[in-house]
This record gives structure tokens, sequence and C-alpha cells, in this order.
């Protein structure tokens, strides 16, 4: 039987045992219907999984004990971050849920000249807790306790001027150089996707300028949402992963 993994934002090194209310809750008691005795797996995010029982049901809360701790040992050496033009809806969704699953260690929303999602500072608010959500679903599904941050999203310009130590990729179908046949030197590689119409011409000359590497992912032009766990896939391989 398939170990039921939940996310807690609480403390869980030091606990002997916590309450789970809301969602989490809900999804144990009603959704699941464990009872106690049954074995739940915890994590927060500092890299451990914790081996829990449930010891109480209540009509809105679950208690339970932890009896353990362990690494699960799945991150990737190979630390990614996901440099995601802004698209709608499900996409964005879909991109960061695969990114998580593939393995991604960050990921950083851009908004460039082609990108139709504007956000004010209110809905930016409503939609980085959605999407931190995604990557933590992402997470109890594929097992991870390292939960990636899914940063507040800056420009192309600001994205490309910024200081980074890492290897900067951006993916163009028309680049001569595929993914696939460059070596990655170091430990981090950032990779830019476009937004769903693509980056202009003037936004690729300018991020070429910058020192960013342009590569393709092979003869076919991929939508924005499946651009980018591509690329984190190829990535992985080379490094060992699959």
């Amino acid at each position: 039987m398939r170990q039921s993994r939940i996310y807690t934002p609480q403390p869980l090194l030091s606990a002997d045992s916590l309450e789970l209310t809301g969602s989490s809750s809900h999804y144990l008691a009603r959704v699941l219907r464990l009872s106690e005795g049954d074995s739940v797996t915890l994590f927060n995010g500092d890299g451990r999984d914790y081996l829990g029982e449930i010891r109480g049901i209540q009509r809105q809360s679950v208690l339970i004990k932890l009896v353990g701790s362990q690494l699960p040992g799945n991150e990737s050496p190979l630390k990614i971050t996901l440099v995601q033009a802004i698209s709608r809806g499900e996409r964005m969704d879909s991109s960061l849920q695969k990114a998580t699953e593939l393995g991604v260690f960050c990921i950083q929303p851009v908004t460039s000249r082609r990108v139709e999602v504007h956000l004010d500072k209110k809905r930016l608010a409503k939609r980085l807790s959605h999407w931190q959500g995604v990557v933590i679903s992402a997470c109890e599904q594929s097992g991870r306790a390292i939960v990636p941050e899914v940063k507040s999203p800056l420009s192309l310009v600001e994205w490309t001027a910024a200081a980074d130590d890492c290897q900067r990729l951006v993916l163009d179908p028309a680049a001569e150089v595929r993914l696939s046949s460059l070596s990655v030197g170091g430990h981090a590689v950032s990779v830019l996707v476009g937004p769903e119409g693509g980056f202009d011409n003037k936004e690729l000359k300018d991020v070429r300028a910058s020192g960013v590497t342009v590569v393709s992912l092979g003869p076919r032009v991929l939508r924005t949402e499946t651009a980018g766990p591509a690329a984190i896939a190829v990535l992985q391989a080379g490094a060992g992963e699959f």
C-alpha cells in the first residue's frame, strides 16, 4: 500500500506529536478514510520525512504521533532553476507541477512583452500562494521532502541583468546547439523558457548579449508548459538521474 504523504508547515524535528487541521485532516480522515493506528508520512520542507501514526481522529482534526524520521535521498545533485515566463491558468500550473516532480530546485517566474497575464499586487499574492500550493502537492505526490521555492516574478530585463554565478540557458527552437549536446559545468543551471508566443527578436538578442547560452530541444516546437519540464528531463538525464 502506498504511504500517504502530507505537507505541514509545523516544526517536526523536535516534536513528539502534532495536530493536523483543515484540508490535511479532511484528506486523511474523509478522503483516504484512514483510521487510528494507520501510518502517515509528514514533511515540512526541511529535507526529512517524518514517520507518524494516527492516534486520534476528531471532526476537524487528526492527532499524529511521530515515531521517527529519515532522509529520502531523492534530491538531484544538479540544482536547476526554471525561469518560466508566466502563462495562463492551468498551463502555468502544469509547468510548475511537472518541474517539481522532475526535481527542479527553484522556480523564477518572469514577465516579457508577450506574456498575457498581468497581476496587480493583490492578485500576485494570491497567485504566488496558489503556485506554491501546486509545488507542495507535487512534492507530496513525488516523494520529495524539500519544497522548491516559487519566487516573486521579475521582468525579463531584471532577470537578465541580475548577477548569477550559475550557467544560464535560454530555449529557442531556432538555436543550432541542442541542449542534449551541451556539457553543463558546475552543479547549478538556470533555464529560461519563453511565453506562449515566444520571446520577440529584440528580447532574444538582449538575452544573448547578456551571455545566456541559446539552446534548442530538437526539431519540434514545444508549448511553453512542455518546454520547461522537457529541458529539466534532458539536464537530469545528463546528470545521471535517468
